[in-house]
């Protein structure tokens, strides 16, 4: 058997004793070098394996452990330990003969574990020691910079940057995260933990798609859409078709959902005439929702609409701003 030197790498964020087969052997039959105690030492210790933490001269304890017993791993800690397998490996490579270095994964982070290291940094953030402006807000203090957040992550899909929109959306999460943080502050019986936040989530998603969990028929994406609807309708007593449609959104967007709220149970009920209306704002609204339902019936969004106009209008201005005769005086901006 050649001599060797294993380099094995665990995730931090898996219980200790979850290691391949494969790593259980070789933590069984060599001796076990670390830098550092930790429950994965304690766990290999309490399987009958031998640990021994060495804090200097690594390579050469590694190479003595090789002398005496043909194989030695090295238990990397929770960063990778890349000084120690960059030692080792310029000294194997000097030096061929003395063992092989084999790179062993006892275990992987499963997809999501970085949100484990999120949840972990703002539990440190939110609490005592931490930061002190995250842990003197509220739930409606940060009510502002979610929509904030949201709004900047809508700016990154409408500019197709989705770099940009993967910075966006670690923003959204870092609220989701703070609000989780600071609900399990709430007094006694009101209390929830981000846990709860994601349990939620996990049961509806499970229970809104039995044709992928349940081995329901899926059939075609309408009617996956009315399955999912009426699903909803009997998770939520609801006394209006509108109950549940987000009020503090903006008020075209708005019109356009109330609009198919409606239509989406049969309901015709036309929108006010402008000429009926009695003051000019009114008018100025029934003539808005008027537009807003045409644009419905049209199969358009009327906030896409005006926004792309919107910005079209904008660079008419810069523009014109770069052509116009440079002012002496800048205005006085009133807003």
């Amino acid at each position: 058997m050649t001599d060797r030197i294993v380099l094995l790498v665990t995730s931090p964020r898996l219980p200790a004793g979850l290691l391949t087969a494969a790593a259980w052997d070789v933590v069984r039959s060599a001796p076990v070098l670390t830098g550092a105690e930790s429950e994965l030492t304690v766990a290999i210790r309490s399987a009958g394996g031998q640990v021994t933490v060495v804090t200097e001269g690594v390579t050469q304890a590694l190479l003595d452990a090789v002398a005496e017993h043909r194989t030695a791993v090295w238990l990397a800690g929770p960063t990778g330990d890349e000084a120690v397998a960059r030692e080792l490996g310029l000294r194997l490579a000097r030096e061929p003969g003395l063992a092989e270095l084999e790179l062993m994964y006892g275990s992987w982070d499963p997809p999501g574990a970085r949100l484990l290291d999120a949840v972990t940094v703002m539990d440190r953030l939110a609490s005592p020691g931490g930061d002190p402006w995250k842990r003197a807000q509220t739930h409606r203090s940060l009510a502002g910079f979610l929509i904030e957040e949201c709004y900047e992550a809508y700016d990154a899909i409408s500019a197709g940057d989705t770099d940009a929109l993967r910075e966006e959306l670690g923003d959204v999460l870092l609220q989701v995260l703070l609000h989780a943080r600071l609900a399990e502050e709430l007094p006694e019986g009101e209390r929830w933990t981000v846990d709860d936040v994601a349990g939620g989530l996990v049961d509806k998603m499970v229970r809104r798609n039995p044709h992928v969990f349940a081995g329901a028929e899926a059939g075609t994406l309408e009617e996956i859409t009315a399955n999912w609807e009426r699903i909803k309708r009997a998770e939520k007593a609801r006394g209006s078709v509108l109950d549940g449609v987000a009020l503090s959104q903006p008020a075209l967007a708005l019109a356009a959902k109330i609009l198919e709220r409606a239509g989406r149970v049969g309901l015709a009920v036309p929108p006010p005439l402008a000429e009926g209306q009695v003051d000019p704002e009114a008018r100025l609204g029934a003539s808005l929702l008027s537009t807003v339902a045409a644009a419905r019936e049209a199969g358009l969004d009327p906030e896409a609409a005006l926004r792309r106009t919107t910005f079209a209008y904008a660079e008419a201005v810069r523009a014109a701003e770069a052509e116009a005769p440079t002012p002496t005086a800048p205005p006085t901006d009133q807003s």
